[in-house]
This record gives C-alpha cells, sequence and structure tokens, in this order.
C-alpha cells in the first residue's frame, strides 16, 4: 500500500500537466479532454473518495470548530484527503476560467495570471478572473442563462 506522502506527491505531481495545458494550450482539443471535461479532477475525485471511505468512520474531529477540523486533519490520510480536495477543485475551477473566458473572449494573456493564482491560492485566482470578467463584459453575469 502506498504512504499517505507517495499518495500526495502523486496527486500533486498528477494536476500539473493539467495546469501546463490551461496556460499553454486552452483550446487544444486534449485540453478540453483531459482537464476541461473533468478527466483529471474526476480521477482526483475518486481518489478523494476512497480516502474518505476508508478512514472517515474512525476519524476524531470534524467540522464544527476548528479545534474540530484540526483533530480530523491530525490523520495524514485524512489530511491528503483535504488536500486532494483542494488540487480538485482548484484544477476544475481553472478549467471553468478558461472555458468561461473563451464564452466571452477574454484574451487568455489576461486569464494566464489568473490559472497561476488559482493553482497557487485558490480564491485569489478566482477573485481575481472575476474582476477581469466583469471588466471585460461591462457587468457580473449571475445567471448564465441570461448571457
Amino acid at each position: 500500500m502506498l504512504s499517505p506522502e507517495t499518495l500526495f506527491s502523486l496527486a500533486s505531481t498528477a494536476v500539473l500537466p493539467g495546469w501546463l495545458l490551461l496556460l499553454l494550450a486552452p483550446r487544444w482539443r486534449p485540453t478540453a479532454r483531459l482537464v476541461c471535461a473533468a478527466l483529471i479532477p474526476g480521477l482526483l475525485a475518486v481518489l478523494y473518495v476512497a480516502l474518505i471511505a476508508a478512514r472517515w468512520g474512525g476519524a476524531e474531529g470534524g467540522f464544527s470548530s476548528l479545534a474540530d477540523v484540526r483533530k480530523l486533519f491530525a490523520d495524514p490520510w485524512l489530511l491528503l484527503a483535504g488536500w486532494v480536495h483542494y488540487l480538485a477543485f482548484d484544477l476544475f475551477v481553472g478549467a471553468w476560467e478558461v472555458r468561461d473566458a473563451g464564452r466571452f473572449g477574454i484574451p487568455h494573456l489576461l486569464v494566464a495570471p489568473c490559472l497561476v493564482l488559482t493553482f497557487l491560492f485558490g480564491p485569489v485566482g478566482l477573485l481575481l478572473y472575476g474582476v477581469i470578467r466583469a471588466v471585460r463584459t461591462r457587468g457580473v453575469v449571475i445567471d448564465e442563462r441570461a448571457s
């Protein structure tokens, strides 16, 4: 069986091709298949489910307080699950940014810094993309069907 540390390294490395494709080849068909169609985030989600299913029942802690979250993440397997959660969601958000920018005609040069920030700091990149999108589209689109 692989250790949490080994799985951490594998999962962290597995997202890099997806991020590179989003940055360097956002409109290339394989990018859409591997990243935008949620293949890489989907595989990470499968790993996440496996980690949660294996460890959640006997876990101490929970989500009702910061102290409980600390207890929960004291288990290295559940800490790994939390990391995989971040990897999957951040990559999914980055793929959405690329698709959304394409739909609104936002130049990729403006999206690239958002992707880097989404990779490194999640919500910071999403926030920057939201600001760029609002400026470029002259408004905030809440209902996608209305756009």
